[in-house]
């Protein structure tokens, strides 16, 4: 009979009644993929490790030197940079080194709080582009009237960020699903695979896809939606002012690459999970299951790509930090009321 560890499965058929045998903690995973597969997964993991790691850091190194750059929206935009660093310097740096070795090296232990860390820094990650798209809709829109969102309130809401993505990422720890290597075996996430066993995987998965996925997205859908119609609706009134239509073109611009930004991180990993619940027993390519883990590490490098580096603000005083010539000025011939519109994005 087949046994079954706790700490990892190997969700394929394998030429061997003892799985142990083939454990992605013991052994190099050979028999899942070439060593070639393993050994471009490292140098695209080390990749991800050192951009992601100096570009999040400079990112805080700067909003610390800056007073300027200290305002209620870019204090969630380093709580963004600060959950990607998490990441980046953990997830990536982790998948690299295993990735050389072509197995888990650093054990179950090391599995765990790869997976923990990389969860964690993840769901912060994705409730801090639903507070960015919240904070853009109080400000911009006013559903709220005169209400004043303030850093203390944006700092709140960073404190949030973290609470609802440690209830996303604890529970593997203490029972509600586990963490165990995924795809080619050198990185780690919770147990997509397994069913009906003490770990109530199926529940777990739901319970991420719900909170974790649909909340964040529909948040983000709503609040652009609302800006642009509001944008549009300035832009009509304003029909002559190319200044005006400038602004809209580049905020629905700036608006689709977010929101797109958010869907090639998380759909896959969100997509690919229902899947394996909802289609138990069927064969797929684990080369393939990699990509989801791929493309949520990567975040951490064009997140801060389109939220921060194409900000004018950041780009102008990181660049005056690193001792290069001066920053974008602002464009000064934009109304007040389209600029602050234009906030929405990077731009």
């Amino acid at each position: 009979s087949l046994s079954l560890p706790d700490d990892f499965w190997i969700p394929i058929p394998l030429d061997t009644n003892n799985i142990t045998s083939l454990s992605p903690f013991l052994v190099p995973q050979d028999h899942l993929g070439s060593p070639g597969i393993f050994y471009a997964m490292s140098a695209f993991m080390f990749f991800l490790f050192v951009t992601g790691t100096a570009i999040n850091t400079v990112t805080i190194a700067c909003t610390a030197q800056y007073k300027k750059l200290r305002s209620h929206l870019n204090y969630i935009l380093v709580n963004l940079a600060v959950a990607n660093l998490l990441v980046s310097s953990v997830g990536s740096f982790t998948c690299f080194y295993c990735f050389a070795f072509r197995y888990m090296i650093l054990g179950p232990l090391g599995c765990k709080i790869e997976g923990f860390t990389a969860t964690l820094g993840g769901m912060v990650s994705l409730w801090s582009l639903a507070v960015v798209a919240f904070e853009r809709w109080l400000v911009v829109c006013k559903p709220l009237g005169n209400f004043a969102f303030k850093p203390q309130h944006a700092i709140a809401c960073c404190a949030i960020t973290w609470v609802f993505a440690s209830i996303a990422a604890v529970p593997p720890l203490v029972g509600w699903s586990r963490y165990i290597p995924e795809g080619m075996q050198c990185s780690c996430g919770p147990d997509w695979y397994t069913t009906n066993n003490k770990f109530n995987n199926e529940s777990y998965v739901i319970f991420l896809f719900c909170f974790c996925f649909a909340v964040p997205f529909f948040t983000i859908v709503f609040c652009y939606s609302q800006l642009l119609l509001m944008l549009k609706s300035a832009a009509k009134a304003q029909a002559e002012s190319a200044s005006t239509q400038k602004a809209e073109r580049e905020v629905t611009r700036m608006v689709v690459v977010m929101v797109l930004g958010f869907l090639v991180c998380w759909m896959p990993y969100a997509s690919f999970a229902l899947w394996v619940v909802n289609n138990r027993g069927q064969p797929f390519d684990l080369r393939l299951a990699t990509i989801p883990s791929c493309l949520s590490k990567a975040s951490t490098v064009y997140n801060p790509v389109i939220y921060i580096l194409l900000n004018k603000q950041f780009r102008s005083c990181i660049r005056k930090m690193l001792g290069m010539s001066g920053g974008d000025d602002e464009d000064s011939s934009t109304s007040q009321s389209v600029t602050e519109v234009s906030k929405v994005g990077p731009a």
